[in-house]
């Protein structure tokens, strides 16, 4: 099974994070890759992709998720399964609390993936509006840091 965990961060705490979820998930060194080395085109034969994004501005992805997020309209994600994490900031930016992480994973769903996979409750969170909400629950882990 081919896993990889992939990350764009501007402040380097997305990608510490992405470290973190691989020793505990016991993956060896190497399954981490920064979106920003990447293309579109390396996202297909993934078997099961683990995907972090901060919300970064207000309620928009990081920068190096943009050129990714458009180049993805033309890839077939077809037999990809999926889970997010995003990192965010409920207080400072209430009205658009991980939007980052709902707008990629939307995008993967689109493309063909399969998603519903780490589901996150919104239960002792203090925000106003997010676009990474799925039937009550964050589409993902929900991690209230510095982006």
């Amino acid at each position: 099974m081919s896993i990889g965990i992939v990350f764009g961060t501007c402040t380097g705490n997305t990608e510490e994070l992405a470290e973190v979820i691989r020793e505990h998930l016991g993956l060896e060194e190497g399954v981490v890759k920064d979106v920003a080395d990447m293309s579109a085109s390396d996202f297909p034969g993934y078997d099961f992709l683990i995907i972090g994004i901060p919300t970064w501005h207000i309620g928009e992805l990081q920068d190096d998720w943009y050129g990714i997020h458009e180049d993805l309209d033309d890839v077939d994600m077809t037999g990809t399964q999926i889970a997010v994490f995003g990192l965010g900031d409920q207080l400072g930016y209430s009205d658009t609390f991980l939007d980052g992480m709902g707008i990629l994973y939307d995008k993967f769903l689109e493309r063909g993936a399969t998603g519903g996979i780490g589901f996150w409750s919104t239960d002792g969170y203090e925000f106003d509006d997010s676009q990474a909400i799925r039937d009550g629950k964050f589409c993902g882990l929900a991690i209230d840091q510095d982006c």
